[in-house]
């Protein structure tokens, strides 16, 4: 297994990919393996992955993509979206600690009761931002575990969501957060890294 900071100084935007290089739902399922282990507000585990490899409908997710190419050329794409209503699933999460004896049904009532309440007195605009902040989380983690695998990946919001709902039949339920290609990198293809700020220049001690 690579180093952990080897991973993150190789892991770039890939692009464009090779073609002919197929990922086996095995090995999506192994990157998966590593996702769910991410942290996410309450475990309520916002995020949910639509993985698409069926070449006609990558060229419809290409076109809402504006055309991008890397779209195409891509092993898979991956759909992240975030459940704006996860606090609903509190209950059935925490469920397990209560039937491990970890919590007694006082505390499970109470947690589920704390976090349900949390989410509907904040609102739709809380409920919209937390998908987007917990998806984000989750993609992130996504592409790291992806490159520990021997595979590149390209992070995109240039895409049209709607379009992107439409063509995968996502309900309203579900915002989607990020388009990320994955597949073997066209190295070739690849420009230089862009300037990184220096260290100093966005951190604040206090």
């Amino acid at each position: 297994m690579a180093e952990f900071e080897t991973i993150v100084k190789e892991r770039r935007s890939a692009s464009n990919f090779l073609p002919d290089n197929p990922i086996s739902r095995k090995e999506l399922n192994e990157i998966f393996e590593m996702v769910k282990l991410g942290p996410t507000a309450f475990n309520l585990q916002h995020a949910n992955y639509i993985v698409v490899t069926n070449p006609e409908i990558k060229e419809k997710l290409r076109e809402a993509a504006n055309g991008q190419y890397k779209v195409h050329s891509s092993s898979a794409v991956i759909i992240v979206t975030g459940d704006k209503q996860a606090y609903k699933d509190a209950s059935r999460i925490y469920e397990g600690l209560l039937m491990l004896g970890i919590i007694n049904k006082q505390e499970y009532d109470y947690q589920v009761e704390d976090v349900t309440s949390l989410y509907e007195n904040r609102g739709e605009s809380f409920q919209h931002d937390e998908a987007i902040r917990n998806g984000s989380l989750s993609a992130m983690l996504f592409m790291l575990a992806a490159k520990d695998k021997g595979w590149d990946t390209c992070p995109m919001i240039g895409f049209n969501s709607e379009q992107v709902k439409e063509v995968l039949e996502i309900s309203d339920q579900f915002e989607p957060v990020m388009m990320i290609t994955i597949g073997k990198e066209k190295v070739e293809s690849r420009g230089p890294r862009g300037y990184r700020k220096p260290v100093e220049e966005f951190i604040t001690y206090i």
